[in-house]
């Protein structure tokens, strides 16, 4: 008789498992946050240019 056992993964190894994706997953957040302007650069937005004027008169 051949007996094969079945997969297993102890609660280290989900945990680590677990740590890894999360990890990722802020590692491309901050990536994306600090590239952010030169994406938009690449797609062609400008940033809005705003009015110095303060007081609401447009003479």
């Amino acid at each position: 008789m051949h007996f094969s056992p079945l997969p297993y993964l102890d609660p280290g190894s989900g945990s680590l498992i677990i740590q890894i994706v999360i990890a990722a997953l802020l590692g491309l957040g901050v990536a994306l946050r600090a590239s952010w302007g030169s994406i938009k650069k690449m797609f062609g937005v400008k940033p809005k240019v705003e009015d110095d004027d303060t007081d609401g008169d447009s003479k």
